[in-house]
């Protein structure tokens, strides 16, 4: 379906709306040809009859007119007004929505403000697009058809030869459309490319100062921002160009009918009422022909944003679920990897991974960075689908069931600790909104967040702040625990989740953790390996594939990549201890 087309469709609901509009325009178009008709009674009678008596009529109907006209203008501004707001209202949810079912792996590559730019920006430009096209083409037509209409009635055959002039006078306005296109799409996209920079240099702003990169990223911004400049000033003289020939063209239609009409008057075959009548109709329909081509332009660098929210839009959704998929019942026996392979397109990450945990064991997965571990994980809430084998709990492909059954059966504390800039309550209440005040204070307390949480000045109803970049690392650890157990789900997935804290706020975080595993079904990925030796089994990949598997004692006791993981990783603290013991010394 093509772009216009898409458009028609947003408009279609609000038809009835559409239609009174349409009513009032032609209310207002009839009033401006009724204004355009009295020219020739006001200057036939008055001026040049002195007819006193007509005075008083014309005054009143001049009154009218504009009465008419003005409550029509104001209930059509009204109601095209209410349809665009709503059409972008809906489109920008729309577009939010679909965001939001977008895959993973979809969203890993776009840039969070360049999704940003095509809500706000580019569905605003879109707005623009369906105001003036809907409310500016409507009212022009019918004003143009009044001006045409008044100009035959005057003059037929002078009419006729006038509106061969009309299709002239559009001929750069197709041309100058297109290059417009072209040019919005450009500088649609460098407000992408600024919005990406916003986002990143704002958010990562103690990294741009403590690198001393201010200067660099201000550099940055500002080659965006002067294509943009660029951009826009060439859209600028395009339309310029544009209506100053289309002046140029109007001017010369308007000569011709002057030098045409005034050897008329001195024939006698024309009134100077008629002949002024028709060119006020002929100079007024210019008006309308002129509106209509920038209303192209306009138009033109709406579609422009336009093709971008669409080509959004039109991303395939996330995974979705088989017509034969059911609900996913608790975890009663296991979960397990059957010859699991995955790749992002030629790139192999695992290959043939097979292994087995049982309902309520902890199993932990080790090996160098790059080595799959988080993908793995990644692969068992279906943030990526296999592109191999199977992954089963209790028997059932996971493939078989909904995918909103299969994530609410799982837990997840990753690494990176992702709070929303809302109150401690409201970021706990994440993991189950249905649950009560009392259940998010218990699980502040099994997170070991509570006490400093009731330190803060309004205890759970205090404002975390964006990203929780109020807290330290192991304060926003816990809370993200604590959401993780109001969830209360039977499988729990921790991604290093300790590997970014110091060796106090480790511990603390550590007896959350253990808190959170009891009674769970635990896969965890562990940066530090200490914290992993009750783990009832470890499997360690190297390049996608298991190159063993077993608890910490059996893999202590060979020459296994564990063991050498462990004794390197161990070499390491112990000189980072012997360094600080020498630094206080």
């Amino acid at each position: 379906m093509g772009v216009y087309e898409r458009q028609l469709n947003l408009v279609a609901p609000y038809w009835r709306r559409i239609a009174l509009s349409m009513v009032c325009m032609a209310l207002v178009a009839g009033c401006g040809t009724a204004s355009l008709y009295i020219i020739k009674p006001t200057f036939d009678e008055l001026i040049v009859n002195k007819n006193k008596e007509m005075l008083n009529l014309i005054c009143a109907a001049v009154l009218v007119i504009f009465g008419v006209k003005g409550a029509a203008l104001c209930s059509n501004a009204y109601l095209m007004s209410y349809v665009s707001q709503r059409i972008i209202t809906r489109l920008r949810e729309d577009v939010y929505n679909h965001i939001q079912c977008l895959p993973v792996p979809y969203l890993d590559k776009m840039k969070t403000g360049n999704l940003m730019s095509r809500i706000l920006n580019d569905v605003g430009a879109v707005q623009i697009t369906l105001s003036d096209s809907v409310t500016g083409i409507i009212k022009e037509v019918f004003s143009a058809i009044g001006c045409v209409g008044i100009m035959f009635y005057m003059d037929p055959w002078l009419a006729l030869g006038s509106i061969f002039i009309v299709p002239v006078a559009f001929l750069p306005v197709f041309k100058v459309g297109k290059m417009l296109r072209k040019t919005s799409a450009k500088a649609q996209h460098t407000i992408a490319d600024l919005s990406v920079i916003m986002h990143e240099t704002i958010a990562g702003n103690r990294i741009v100062k403590a690198f001393g990169m201010e200067a660099y990223e201000k550099n940055r911004f500002r080659k965006e921002n002067e294509s943009l400049l660029k951009f826009t000033m060439k859209a600028v003289l395009v339309r310029a160009v544009n209506s100053a020939s289309m002046e140029f063209l109007g001017g010369l239609g308007i000569v011709s009918i002057m030098f045409y009409g005034g050897h008329r008057i001195l024939s006698g075959g024309m009134t100077a009422g008629n002949l002024f009548s028709f060119l006020a109709a002929l100079i007024s329909l210019y008006e309308p022909v002129k509106r209509l081509a920038n209303i192209n332009n306009s138009i033109q660098q709406g579609l422009a944003a336009a093709d971008r929210v669409y080509e959004l839009l039109d991303q395939p959704i996330e995974i979705i679920d088989q017509p034969h998929a059911k609900r996913l019942e608790p975890v009663r026996n296991h979960i397990e990897f059957r010859d699991v392979s995955f790749g992002y397109g030629d790139k192999h990450v695992l290959s043939q991974i097979s292994f087995r945990v049982d309902a309520g064991q902890i199993m932990a997965v080790v090996g160098m960075s790059g080595a799959g571990k988080t993908t793995l994980i990644n692969l068992i809430p279906r943030f990526y689908e296999v592109t191999a084998g199977s992954i089963l709990i209790d028997g059932i492909d996971v493939r078989d069931v909904t995918l909103s059954s299969l994530r609410s059966r799982i837990a997840v504390v990753t690494q990176q600790s992702i709070l929303f800039n809302d109150t401690f309550k409201n970021n706990i209440l994440y993991g189950d909104i249905r649950k009560s005040d009392q259940e998010v204070i218990a699980a502040a307390r099994a997170a070991n967040a509570y006490d400093f949480i009731m330190k803060l000045p309004n205890g759970f109803e205090t404002t975390v702040g964006e990203a929780g970049a109020r807290l330290s690392g192991g304060e926003r650890q816990r809370i993200c625990i604590a959401r993780a157990l109001l969830k209360d789900a039977p499988i729990l997935i921790l991604d290093e989740a300790t590997s970014s804290l110091d060796s106090d706020s480790e511990l603390e975080v550590q007896k959350a953790l253990e808190n959170l595993m009891k009674g769970r079904t635990t896969i965890v990925i562990a940066h530090r390996l200490s914290t992993i030796k009750n783990a009832d089994c470890i499997i360690t990949l190297a390049n996608g594939r298991i190159v063993e598997q077993g608890c910490h004692t059996d893999l202590m006791t060979r020459e296994s990549e564990y063991r050498r993981l462990y004794e390197l990783q161990f070499a390491q603290f112990s000189k980072e201890d012997r360094g600080i013991a020498l630094v206080n010394s």
